[in-house]
């Protein structure tokens, strides 16, 4: 698993872990450097974009998981 994946399971870690329900999908590729990731409960459907560095670094960087963590709470909140 390349560091890419080891970040896209990590962040669908850490939506798991604030609402099991909604349902994630993150490209393949970054576009200019950003996943513009989908998050969808029900009928809402909300995006992210969480930079490349960051999903990379997810997995070792505590704060970088606080952040993301954050930022998911907030739109799973508005889902």
């Amino acid at each position: 698993m390349d560091e890419t994946e080891a970040g896209k399971q990590k962040f669908l870690e850490v939506v798991k872990g604030v609402d099991q329900s909604v349902q994630v999908v993150i490209p393949v590729t970054p576009s200019n450097s950003l996943f513009l990731i989908s998050l969808t409960k029900g009928a809402n459907r909300k995006f992210i974009t969480v930079p490349e560095d960051d999903l990379i670094d997810l997995p070792h960087e505590a704060s970088i998981e606080v952040k993301i963590a954050k930022m998911v709470k907030e739109v799973v909140a508005a889902l």
